[in-house]
This record gives C-alpha cells, structure tokens and sequence, in this order.
C-alpha cells in the first residue's frame, strides 16, 4: 500500500486513528448506531486550519535567477525583484503572497526560497 502524503494536520491524526486501530473502532459504532462520527468533517476542517507547506523544486529559470539574487542582493528589494521573488515563492509553495513595504516580511518569505535553493543545490 502507497504512503498517502498528509495535506495537513487532519490526515497525520487519521494515520495514527488507522495505526492504533482506532478509526475502525469508531467506524464500527458510527455504522451501528447510524450516526456520523463527523471525521472526514474534522479531518477536512484541521487539514484547512494547519495546512503543511508543500514544496515543490526550483525550476531551472527560477535556480539560476536565485543563484543571481542571492549572489548580488543587498537588503532592499526593488519591486521588479519583488514581483519575480513573488512567482517563484508561488511555484515553489503554492502560496501567493504580496507586494509590500514591511521587510521583515519579505525577510521571510526570502530565507524560506533560500532554505529551498540551499537544498537543491548541494
């Protein structure tokens, strides 16, 4: 059987009820008493509440404009480079982020693609 990959922490405490023989357990008395026990429900809503940071690679465009950036780059990010930072934060993460003043926002968002392109480019 294939490991499913938790979209968050709903399926983490599905894993472990399915481990411990606790959601057949549960399963067995929602189905012999004809209620719900409103787990996918709770599932859905904790997976919704502390969703886990999806990662996907670097492109081949968007390594090299990084292995620029962090090569070059002082602390003041113009708004062309945060506009390009902006798609690649959003291919890697699937997270949209915006345009702002606040520094130690993009501070952030900027070591979270440097975590991301140390790793690949070990």
């Amino acid at each position: 059987m294939a490991k499913r990959k938790s979209k968050g922490l709903g399926d983490t405490i599905e894993k472990i009820t399915e481990a411990t023989g606790i959601k057949s357990v549960v399963e067995a008395i929602s189905e012999a008493t004809g209620v719900d026990c409103g787990c996918d429900e709770r599932k859905d809503f904790l997976n919704k509440l502390f969703p886990y940071k999806q990662v996907e690679c670097l492109s081949d465009v968007d390594n090299e404009y990084l292995t620029t950036f962090f090569s070059t780059t002082n602390n003041q990010l113009t708004p062309k480079q945060q506009t390009r930072i902006t798609e690649i934060y959003l291919n890697v993460f699937n997270e949209k982020i915006q345009p702002s003043n606040c520094g130690s926002c993009w501070r952030d968002k900027v070591n979270d693609l440097k975590i991301v392109f140390e790793e690949q480019n070990k």
